[in-house]
């Protein structure tokens, strides 16, 4: 059985990996515009309205519940680690609403005629594990036959009400911080072609795998104002839904972003998803770069990030704080990347997020 095990490669039955098979930002925001929002109740205090992290209902004076969803392809071939990294991706839309989680369901489809049962074993325990570590269980889910493996998880976490943090509140002049480098997708590229590195490899599961903890204190710090993920979008989609749900611009420096050592050889030379080139197009004329900028910095700002880390907008006062707060964590990569300012409009081009 292990012979067989051994030469199962999950990736191979997926058109596109984790965050990366997302529906591009064009797309999904066309198919949103055309379905109807019909009696929202006062209680549902966040909805799509600004494409934020996670739905979240007002239960009481105290408590609000905070749901979401989220499961994808393969992004790797081991199953275990397949697993891991899904449920740590689902899980940090929790976190990233300043919630604690406290259960979650398995989404699960899968090809039942090529997966051996004990691979998709290997798959469930794996998500069981991160969410052991998150100290939640897996109350329940469902199960599907399907063309390609699906995993993933639906969340539930509590908040009091005063305490969630939007996408949509930023301010101007507040500091942008982003907790996780980049560069997963363009990892993910390298290891489809075969060409990753075992270090490379040990650094993207590192990454994937670690939970987004700092949102629970993110969410008692009243002048952190925003917080988001970075996923499927990229920084720069997930940094255009803060600027738009907050009518800002922001400005980001290159020199300053995190990104993953192995990551940065590999953009540098061609290596990035497809999706890349979908998010470029999907974020309109609201992204300047700068004249003759090359191609790898296109590709590094609009790279997938799976299970990628939090972006915070919090006053300048509170940036120490902050860091420190990640660095308590575990985050020893997060770091300031620009600012928010007022947003020009259309005098100014049009072009709410700058890179310099």
């Amino acid at each position: 059985m292990s012979t067989v095990l051994e030469k199962i490669r999950l990736t191979e039955f997926s058109h596109g990996g984790g965050c990366g098979c997302k529906i591009a930002p064009a797309v999904l925001a066309e198919l949103l515009a055309a379905t109807p929002i019909r009696g929202l109740p006062a209680a549902l205090l966040v909805g799509t309205e600004t494409a934020d992290d996670a739905a979240v209902y007002k239960l009481n004076d105290s408590q609000a519940l905070v749901a979401t969803t989220d499961f994808f392809t393969p992004i790797v071939d081991d199953p275990y680690d397949f697993g891991r990294i899904a449920a740590t991706n689902a899980i940090s839309d929790i976190y990233a609403m300043g919630a604690k989680p406290i259960f979650a369901l398995a989404l699960v489809g899968m090809p039942l005629d090529k997966l051996p049962l004990a691979v998709i074993g290997k798959i469930l325990s794996g998500g069981e594990s991160v969410c052991a570590q998150a100290g939640i269980p897996i109350a329940g889910g469902h199960s599907i036959d399907v063309l390609e493996p699906i995993y993933g998880l639906v969340v539930l976490g509590l908040v009091h009400p005063d305490k969630v943090k939007r996408n949509s509140s930023a301010q101007a002049g507040d500091v942008l911080i982003l907790g996780k480098p980049l560069g997963v997708g363009i990892l993910s590229a390298a290891l489809k072609k075969g060409q990753l590195s075992d270090a490379g490899y040990a650094a993207m599961l590192q990454s994937t795998t670690q939970l987004n903890t700092p949102g629970e204190a993110l969410a008692e710090m009243p002048q952190v104002h925003a917080l988001t993920d970075v996923t499927g979008f990229g920084l720069a989609g997930h940094l255009l839904e803060i600027c738009r749900g907050s009518q800002l611009s922001a400005e980001v420096s290159f020199s300053e972003l995190p990104v993953l050592e192995e990551a940065l050889s590999w953009v540098k030379q061609g290596v990035a998803t497809g999706a890349s080139d979908r998010n470029w197009k999907g974020y309109g004329q609201d992204v300047s770069l700068p004249v003759g900028a090359p191609e790898w910095q296109r590709k590094l700002i609009t790279d997938p990030q799976t299970s990628g880390g939090l972006l915070v907008a919090c006053a300048p006062q509170a940036e120490q704080a902050v860091l420190a707060e990640f660095q308590k964590r575990g985050f020893a990569q997060a770091k300031t990347i620009g600012r928010l300012t007022p947003w020009a409009g259309a005098s100014a081009g049009g072009a709410r997020l700058v890179f310099s």
